[in-house]
């Protein structure tokens, strides 16, 4: 191995370092407790060390928001069957986000602090875009078969989106156990309300 590729490497494995230990400080703390200080402190380099691989905190959390749509994009490619009919579409991908949530508590955290994506952070970031396409298939498909002509699918997709993120940020807040977790019978009730706007 050159040098070029053994300093490179080195670069990479400090990166993932930091990484690892700001997931530790918020696992630990909560995201208001990561600090440049903090990760620098912890895995014993200087702060300027830091910033050369990260400019300042928010691109570490941008780094896990990214992270976090990534997993969130897997999860509903590989829970959401799509040869069946729309509502049970909609209903995998409601257990399926809810799921998601509970299990990856900091990254939905990070991911939907400030609310649901508007349709421009969407359209800027290609894995908030792969997700937010994946629910607009799933609802021009139940518009489809309803026949309807007059349901706009933007707006459908946004009222799901705030759907599922109320939701869980209510249930999640009074969830203390995350094992053997299943979805709350409120999203269960809300998403049946939300299917028979289209279909019915």
């Amino acid at each position: 191995m050159g040098l070029a590729e053994r300093k490179q490497r080195q670069q990479q494995e400090l990166k993932d370092q930091i990484i690892t230990c700001s997931r530790e400080i918020v696992e630990k703390e909560g995201w208001s407790a990561l600090s440049i200080r903090k990760i620098a402190d912890a895995i014993e380099y200087s702060v300027p060390v830091i910033y050369k691989h990260f400019e300042n905190k928010e691109a570490i959390a941008a780094h896990f928001v990214k992270e976090g749509y990534e997993k969130l994009n897997i999860a509903l490619e590989s829970e959401i069957n799509m040869e069946l009919d729309s509502a049970s579409k909609i209903k995998q991908l409601a257990k399926t986000y809810w799921l998601f949530a509970a299990q990856f508590p900091k990254h939905y955290e990070i991911m939907f602090g400030l609310g649901i994506p508007s349709c421009e952070h969407s359209n800027e970031s290609e894995v908030i875009k792969k997700v937010s396409d994946k629910m607009l298939l799933i609802i021009e498909d139940a518009i489809k078969e309803s026949g309807k002509t007059n349901i706009d699918k933007y707006l459908k997709l946004k009222t799901l989106w705030s759907i599922l993120h109320g939701i869980v940020a209510i249930d999640l807040l009074s969830l203390h156990n995350r094992k053997n977790i299943c979805p709350s019978a409120v999203l269960e009730d809300a998403i049946d309300g939300y299917i028979k706007s289209i279909l019915v």
